[in-house]
């Protein structure tokens, strides 16, 4: 079972640096991974707090003035925590000082932590002055700071908005850890966390490890002995449900998008809160559904036990609104495109007439792109001009002929090998990570399919999609392609119907992200590599498909795949009069385009490995 925040230490330890006596730290800052070289590791960002009011903690800094942590808002805050003995916390001092001055005149205040209680006065003030530290200084002798942020290694930073709102917490950057040292780093995690807070909007990276000493703080006030602890604060709308529901739900619950309803103010979640109470407590929304023990994902938008608890414990007290003063700062949301102003925009030739009810066919329509010389996509959007009734769009593409990579590449098969760009709800947008993009054909013809769900009112919708390009050649080549199979016979009544398929990797690759395809009686996938040597390993289980969400489960950490791997994928089919969806269970189902056929397809996305 998940939880949010853990106080984990890795107790397998190395060694124990230990500063002056009682020092808390312990080396090795990841309480996870026993590797003698570590850097930072991406973490799921809501199980550690972030997106989260932070504690109004008071303190004394080190030169003897009092503060309270609620003294910053109104200006983003940068909390670092550092050591005078943790080797990792040293190197970092200077790095964090020069930070601080290159962020001081725009409004970003630096506060350094220093949670260990037998480090002295003189040694900090030392190191403060060695490092050239100008922001306050804090020793949080008793760990009351650190607690509160969750923090579990000496290097941690975390970024809090201008309304004390966790939104990083992790690493400064990717230059030191433990058993290494690189020149410069990779990743400048802080700087780009403090950037997007500035720009209003959330950082790429929200949450990772930071390997340092890793911090046994000590036992909150009454935790374990005769002293009282301090009064849990109460949950109200302002001070935890709202940033929940802004991080979880508001992307498609706001006017524009797809959500049936807007869940964007406290008056908006207070009129739907018998709807929320369901569909939260029976695991309904957010619409998440892979294992929990198989695999982490990137775009994971399950809710945390500690979110979901509260959510619930909130709605049964009354639903008590709070103070407005403890509310986060307004989502600010893109107007338009969310990649950007696009390079290219390519729309379908005519307006559909989605009818108020029945069904409709899949539409297909093809846009000629008329581009005089390939181009490599870095970022794509798809774009409808009535969300709420689509369903899917998938963007194929069709080379010329003659183009020189045609050989190269799989044909076109109505979506069966793969696809260029999709959307479903609450995904409509990829922006590819560093050195990676889509390679897109001059004069290539777009294949648009369109599958519309009308929703009682009649409506048009004329779809788009929007390409930003990049100057030059990637490093690595996206495709995504699919595992198939089209013939199969669905037993009428079949309950638990196991339909596969398999690929071959005849040369090595780094997986990305997997994506299953059925219709209405689909029931479950898994995703399944073979290792050459005979070893299996499930990459993606799904013990509940739902077609409603037609999601791409985004690998947190990419797989490797050497060649001679055959990736195999089974689904599974409900046909039986249990199945509330199926439109037949007296029907044998072969494969078909419309919802009351059945498709088994397996798309993956990565790029080939040297």
């Amino acid at each position: 079972m998940r939880r949010c925040v853990t106080s984990t230490v890795w107790v397998g330890l190395i060694a124990l640096l230990m500063g002056a006596e009682g020092s808390p730290e312990g080396w090795l800052g990841s309480p996870s991974s026993q590797s003698p070289r570590e850097g930072p590791a991406v973490l799921k960002a809501d199980e550690h707090r972030v997106g989260s009011l932070i504690e109004d903690v008071a303190f004394t800094d080190l030169d003897g003035k009092p503060g309270r942590i609620s003294d910053f808002r109104g200006h983003p805050l940068v909390v670092c925590l550092t050591s005078v003995t943790c080797p990792v916390a040293r190197k970092y001092a200077p790095v964090l000082a020069d930070l601080e001055k290159q962020y001081r005149d725009r409004g970003v205040t630096f506060l350094f932590v220093n949670p260990n209680a037998g480090q002295s006065a003189e040694a900090m003030r030392a190191a403060r002055q060695a490092a050239g530290i100008a922001g306050r200084y804090v020793h949080d002798a008793d760990g009351r700071i650190a607690r509160a942020l969750g923090s579990q290694s000496s290097t941690d930073v975390f970024v809090l908005d201008s309304a004390r709102t966790l939104v990083y917490r992790g690493a400064a950057d990717d230059q030191f850890g433990i058993g290494y040292s690189l020149a410069q780093p990779r990743r400048r995690y802080l700087a780009e966390a403090i950037d997007a807070v500035l720009a209003d909007r959330s950082p790429e990276v929200a949450a990772t490890s930071a390997p340092g000493c890793a911090l046994e703080l000590k036992p909150a006030p009454g935790a374990g002995n005769d002293q009282a602890a301090p009064a849990a604060q109460a949950v109200t709308y302002h001070n935890r449900i709202s940033r929940i529901v802004q991080q979880h739900c508001a992307d498609c619950h706001r006017a524009g998008e797809n959500g049936p309803f807007a869940l964007t103010s406290y008056a908006d979640v207070k009129a739907n809160l018998g709807t929320v109470k369901r569909v939260v407590s029976r695991g309904i929304m957010p619409p998440w559904f892979p294992d929990p023990r198989t695999g982490h994902w990137a775009n994971d938008r399950s809710l945390c036990d500690r979110d979901r608890t509260d959510l619930l414990a909130w709605v049964a007290a009354g639903a008590p609104e709070g103070e407005p003063a403890d509310a986060p700062l307004e989502r600010k949301y893109v107007q338009g495109w969310k990649i950007g102003r696009p390079d290219a925009v390519f729309e379908t030739p005519r307006t559909f007439e989605i009818p108020a009810t029945g069904a409709m066919d899949y539409q297909r329509v093809a846009v000629q792109t008329h581009l005089p010389e390939d181009k490599w996509v870095k970022a794509i959007e798809i774009r409808p001009t009535s969300p709420q009734v689509v369903h899917h769009v998938l963007v194929f593409v069709v080379y010329p002929p003659n183009h020189p990579r045609l050989g190269d590449q799989p044909q076109y098969k109505d979506g069966l090998d793969g696809y260029f760009a999709g959307l479903v709800p609450g995904q409509g947008h990829a922006v590819f990570g560093r050195g990676m993009a889509k390679f897109l054909p001059k004069e290539a013809l777009l294949i648009f399919q369109i599958h519309y769900t009308p929703n009682g009112t009649a409506t048009t919708d004329r779809p788009k999609i929007g390409l930003i390009f990049s100057d030059k050649a990637p490093e690595h080549e996206i495709t995504t392609r699919g595992v198939f199979n089209t013939r199969f016979r669905i037993p009428p009544g079949d309950p638990n119907y196991a339909i596969t398929a398999s690929h071959l990797f005849r040369n090595p690759v780094r997986l990305l992200s997997f994506n299953p395809h059925s219709h209405v009686r689909g029931k479950a996938y898994r995703y399944e590599l073979q290792y050459p040597g005979g070893k299996t390993e499930t990459v993606l289980d799904l013990p509940r498909y739902d077609f409603n969400w037609q999601m791409e489960y985004i690998l947190r950490d990419p797989i490797d795949v050497p060649a001679g791997t055959r990736l195999r994928v089974t689904a599974w089919y409900d046909n039986s009069d249990k199945n509330p969806a199926n439109p037949d269970p007296a029907a044998t189902v072969h494969f078909g385009d419309q919802t009351w056929d059945e498709m088994m397809i397996g798309y993956f996305s990565g790029y080939r490995l040297p």
